[in-house]
């Protein structure tokens, strides 16, 4: 795996208080003198969330961020909209529907220009469905549920920056252990990457990272014993010999090995604060978005 960093959140990071994940993207991206893109494409919430993120990242000291906000194809064509993303130090995805995202920028000059800019080492972030969207083989919507089942989730293309894997988000708050294990059932060869909120995978080179205050969890089924040939219907799935990683905060993972790192785990005593709450009604509303947004299509 080549090109710059990747950050994979989960989604309802921490925007106002110690902001340990946006921190870390703003570090990547060269720090308060850089140049930030907010593509906020997937969220119905518009200038309110790029407000939400403008703020976040002048907290920590960047003063340079764009906005490219291609609602259609043909907007995502547009020269002047591609050139944002061209000297852009990182490139941020919000969340919202990541179908949406995928449908308005895959194959177009917008999503080659983020492909470029990852490939000429930017950073690429995305949160909830800004973090779907970067496997090569995205979770276009599916149910809850912590059993796996057939019918339980569809997959469709991503922008394929994190190869060989598929991500799911707000993976332990909405409880989506059985639909990414059953996406990994039916393409075993695909590393299952489900992600916390306010927590995020940190990619460097084939190296796994996990920053934040839930975890990462992995699905590798390579080896694993499935029905996917035989079940019906929304019958649970068969699915045995699946290896499990449940990485938490400081683990390091190797992505081509599929193997944990020496010295990985632990969680810094900064990260067992209190959960800070939504107190503001944008801050509010972008919460929703997220949740009713993700509840009727993903």
């Amino acid at each position: 795996m080549s090109g710059g960093p990747l950050m994979v959140i989960g989604g309802a990071e921490d925007k106002t208080g110690s902001r340990q994940v946006l921190s870390r993207f703003v570090r990547l991206a060269g720090g308060p003198g850089s140049r930030i893109a907010v593509v906020a494409t997937a969220s119905s919430l518009g200038e309110e969330i790029v407000d939400a993120y403008r703020e976040a990242f002048g907290a920590l000291g960047v003063t340079d961020v764009v906005a490219p906000r291609p609602r259609t194809r043909a907007e995502a064509s547009d020269p002047e909209l591609v050139a944002d993303l061209d000297a852009a130090d990182g490139v941020f995805l919000t969340g919202g529907n990541q179908s949406t995202l995928s449908g308005v920028v895959s194959g177009t000059p917008f999503g080659a220009a983020i492909r470029a800019a990852h490939a000429r080492g930017a950073v690429v972030g995305g949160t909830s469905a800004g973090a779907s969207v970067q496997s090569e083989h995205m979770v276009a919507f599916g149910r809850p549920g912590a059993t796996p089942k057939m019918r339980m989730a569809q997959m469709s293309a991503g922008l394929g920056l994190l190869p060989e894997a598929v991500i799911d988000q707000h993976f332990d708050q909405r409880n989506r252990y059985g639909r990414l294990l059953s996406l990994v059932a039916h393409a075993p060869h695909l590393l299952g990457m489900g992600v916390d909120e306010d927590t995020a995978a940190v990619v460097v080179g084939a190296e796994l990272e996990v920053l934040g205050r839930g975890a990462v969890t992995l699905f590798d089924g390579r080896w694993m014993t499935s029905n996917v040939d035989t079940a019906r219907g929304s019958a649970p799935l068969l699915a045995s010999g699946v290896v499990l990683h449940v990485l938490p905060s400081g683990s390091r993972f190797d992505l081509e090995a599929r193997e944990l790192l020496p010295g990985a785990g632990g969680r810094p005593d900064d990260l067992r604060e209190s959960r800070p709450t939504p107190t503001g009604t944008r801050e509010r509303r972008i919460a929703v978005e997220g949740a009713l947004g993700d509840r009727s299509r993903t």
